[in-house]
């Protein structure tokens, strides 16, 4: 990019309705309104399809390489992002999507959804988190070598600093794509956006071993049932599990859900030595509640818990990280949306043409 990042923040875990807000808010040429075109004010007044709005978005796209964007060729790009949430230095390129491991199951027309996009800009505008499995990774000795002027240097609201630097072709290009590409890459961030560009001649992603790399939670918010957080106890309670009422400002353990609906919570044990989240998503919202998790009764929460709007919050613990390479190692895949990895990079610093 030249300046800044065109329009809000693109937001990895926005639902539908999010993203149709921060549209409604924002000014007219934004990468978001590229990635979401029938989600802006303008496509749903006339009641666009996605594919009627690609046109539209193909063009904006146009537009902002044009006048956001400067172009650039035959280059990799060495990535350091620093935060409250830790640091991480990566390399910024263009993987196969064969290569990469997937960690987590995905919501199948989400991805439909992602690849039409993907298939009629030509062009990637956000990144995968990719992390090799391995103990040792000369990948982040190699990037946070790197001390040339950056290319990009930008603060996000989160308050992360983002470098990004470029490097064209020869021996250093050479030693950072060498390096990233030494051990088994497995999905961080980006399932869906992977899933999505199966058959593409790549995916635009970030490969890195952080230093700082942290799996944060993912909780689930409930809205628009009609039910009480006291008719879910009910329901829970039917099942077998042990609900017990806490104070609203205790916090989920590995095997234990705490319920938040306003000034009132409570702890769910659970009994399985799964994955939190896929008792969640099988037994608490579906088989309890009738709920099924891929509705937009359900959505997944990340940062602030929303208290306006919903008719219960479900927080759930973070997955140790020890779990995830466990279940990685062993051919499986995590529940959807049960891994939260930060510090994460920013999209549409770097755009990546498929052409």
């Amino acid at each position: 990019m030249r300046d800044r990042v065109p329009g809000p923040d693109v937001d990895e875990f926005a639902e539908p309705e999010r993203i149709v807000a921060a549209l409604a808010r924002a000014r007219p040429g934004t990468l978001l309104a590229v990635q979401h075109p029938h989600r802006t004010p303008a496509a749903l007044a006339a009641g666009s399809s996605l594919l009627d709005a690609l046109p539209h978005a193909v063009a904006e796209l146009a537009h902002l390489r044009r006048n956001a964007y400067r172009e650039v060729r035959d280059v990799v790009a060495p990535y350091r992002v620093d935060g409250p949430d830790g640091t991480a230095y990566g390399l910024l390129c263009m993987v196969d999507p064969a290569a990469v491991g997937h960690t987590e199951e995905v919501y199948p027309d989400v991805v439909a959804e992602r690849a039409r996009v993907l298939a009629g800009l030509g062009c990637v505008t956000s990144a995968a988190m990719l992390v090799p499995v391995a103990r040792e990774v000369r990948l982040t000795r190699l990037v946070a070598e790197v001390d040339d002027e950056p290319a990009v240097s930008v603060v996000d609201p989160g308050g992360r600093r983002h470098w990004l630097w470029l490097v064209g072709p020869g021996e250093r290009q050479d030693a950072l794509v060498a390096a990233a590409g030494e051990h088994p890459l497995m999905v961080a961030d980006g399932n869906h956006r992977v899933a999505a560009s199966a058959g593409l001649p790549g995916l635009l992603a970030l490969v890195t071993a952080g230093p700082d790399l942290r799996i944060g939670p993912i909780h689930r918010a409930v809205a628009g049932t009609g039910l009480s957080l006291a008719d879910m106890v009910v329901a829970w309670r039917a099942l077998g599990l042990v609900v017990t009422p806490v104070d609203v400002a205790t916090r989920p353990s590995p095997g234990v859900v705490v319920a938040v609906a306003g000034s009132t919570a409570v702890r769910v044990r659970l009994p399985s030595a799964g994955v939190d989240h896929a008792f969640v998503e099988t037994v608490l919202l579906d088989k309890a509640l009738g709920l099924d998790p891929e509705s937009p009764h359900v959505r997944p929460v990340t940062g602030d818990v929303p208290t306006d709007g919903v008719d219960a919050v479900l927080l759930i613990a973070p997955v140790p990280l020890a779990d995830v390479l466990a279940v990685h190692e062993a051919g499986g895949r995590m529940p959807r949306k049960s891994t939260y990895f930060t510090p994460k990079p920013r999209s549409g610093l770097l755009l990546a043409d498929l052409g």
